[in-house]
């Protein structure tokens, strides 16, 4: 769910460009770890899948 509403905070951004261009880095940062975070959930799942 957290990826889904990052990635809707990077539309919105793009829509709102050039006047938002100031949000830019904190946007992509939050948006990064949400996605780094959901990357190494997928991982630990498929490492369980795996085993079991």
């Amino acid at each position: 769910m957290r990826a889904a509403i990052a990635k809707m905070a990077l539309q919105d951004l793009v829509e709102g460009l050039p006047g938002k261009w100031a949000d830019i880095q904190e946007v992509a940062e939050k948006t990064q770890a949400v996605y780094a975070e959901l990357d190494v959930a997928k991982r630990e799942l498929a490492s369980m899948k795996n085993l079991g």
